[in-house]
């Protein structure tokens, strides 16, 4: 019987999508539409950001977070901000204060550091130049030849001065106690005086030195254990040496063997000497002193010379820093007056220790010294106080660093002003040293 094409069942089976039927697209492809499928999904969870994700759907308030936002300032998410911006602005403030309290002490450091010449200063600003003529002294341990050293002994050194000048002699001594303070008996086995040149440049002479402990060439007792020697360069191979002398000192001291090692710097040639009487005056509110030199070599020279008091205490550094031409000339150190007003010193003042120098440049050593005046070298009248200047030391570079600081200061207080108006009502902070000053004036 022929097959009815019709019927219901073939009703049904036309029902279906293509695909689906048998040899349909889903059956041929199925395995590549399935990988096709995964392959998008893992693209699009991938490449779709988290945060958008995240914030797609906020979660809902809860009661207390919906009654604090009714209770906050318009235009605030929470209270935070406004406490942010108070500790801002008082950050700001202590910033802008710091800053003016900073130029301030600037400016008043600067001034205060100024007041006096470079040449006429406090003694205390120098206090390794308050006694140029005292020897120099050392303990230490005893150092071996061979390297170390050794607490057990404790070397006592001393030496009268580091600079020589022609026809000056220098004064070394060595002794040698326990470490209770004992002295042990001390031998010199060698004593050699070498001149030290910078990579055998040029000949250097070379002297053995006696030391000794018997009261003479130098030695200030016999028998008290410190072993001296006297060295005169200008008397011996050194008379013409220009430069540093090492003097290398081998001892004894039982059976442990030890080095010292002492220098000094001579120079052969006199520059210039002093000549005549020290003359004083007082010009301009300070007082003057006048040293007569006769100068050789002409060139910058450089004096040096200690102030004190009626009372012996020293309170003033005077220098001198000028070119001297060859023939007579007068060398002036100055006592600044302010420098007087201030430190109040009892009169007469005392002139003394005087040292000069010629400057070299480009050799060593770098400098011809003068015949030192040692002690005191003049004495003044008698002058009150209130005659001298109470002004500050000025100079055009004084001045110009002075308006330049003077401007800091005044950008800092608009600075102030402009971030609180209400500063301009009221005094500018100040630094330390400005109160400092205000409170001598003050008392004053």
């Amino acid at each position: 019987m022929p097959r009815n094409t019709n019927g219901p069942k073939r009703k049904q089976g036309t029902s279906q999508p293509p695909f689906a039927r048998k040899g349909g697209w889903l059956r041929k492809h199925g395995g590549a539409a399935v990988i096709v499928l995964v392959l998008l999904l893992s693209a699009g969870a991938w490449y779709w950001p988290s945060d958008v994700a995240a914030t797609a759907a906020p979660p809902l308030p809860s009661r207390a977070q919906s009654s604090m936002a009714f209770m906050q300032t318009p235009g605030r998410s929470d209270g935070a901000p406004a406490l942010a911006s108070t500790a801002a602005r008082a950050d700001r403030q202590l910033a802008l204060t710091r800053q003016l309290e900073l130029v301030d002490h600037t400016l008043c450091s600067y001034r205060d550091g100024t007041k006096y010449p470079t040449s006429s200063r406090p003694i205390t600003e120098h206090p390794d130049q308050l006694y140029p003529n005292r020897a120099v002294e050392e303990t230490h341990a005893m150092r071996k030849e061979g390297g170390g050293t050794d607490a057990a002994v404790q070397i006592q050194t001393s030496q009268s001065r580091v600079y020589m000048a022609a026809g000056e002699a220098v004064v070394f001594s060595v002794k040698a106690t326990d470490s209770e303070g004992k002295t042990l008996p001390l031998f010199i086995t060698r004593a050699v005086a070498r001149g030290i040149t910078f990579r055998g440049s040029r000949e250097a002479p070379q002297v053995v030195l006696p030391f000794a402990d018997d009261g003479q060439n130098g030695d200030a007792m016999e028998g008290d254990g410190i072993v001296s020697n006297s060295f005169a360069p200008g008397l011996t191979g050194f008379a013409n040496f220009n430069g540093t002398i090492r003097t290398e000192v081998k001892y004894n001291v039982g059976d442990r063997a030890g080095v010292v090692l002492f220098d000094t710097i001579y120079t052969p040639e006199n520059p210039a000497t002093w000549s005549g009487p020290i003359r004083e005056a007082v010009e301009g509110g300070s007082l003057n002193f006048y040293l007569k030199a006769e100068v050789r070599i002409a060139g910058r020279y450089v004096v040096t010379g200690r102030v004190d008091d009626a009372k012996g205490k020293p309170f003033a550094l005077v220098t001198f820093n000028e070119l001297l031409t060859q023939g007579s000339n007068e060398v002036r150190l100055t006592v600044f007056g302010k420098l007087m007003r201030d430190q109040t010193p009892s009169f007469p003042l005392a002139l003394r220790d005087v040292d000069a120098y010629l400057l070299k440049q480009d050799t060593d050593p770098d400098r011809a010294l003068m015949p030192r005046i040692a002690g005191v070298a003049h004495v003044t009248k008698v002058y009150p106080i209130k005659g001298f200047s109470d002004a500050e030391w000025q100079s055009e570079e004084r001045s110009r660093y002075l308006t330049e600081l003077g401007k800091d200061v005044d950008l800092a207080k608009e600075a102030l002003v402009e971030f609180n108006p209400e500063q301009a009502k009221q005094p500018f902070p100040k630094s330390d040293c400005s109160k400092e000053h205000e409170a001598k004036g003050k008392t004053s």
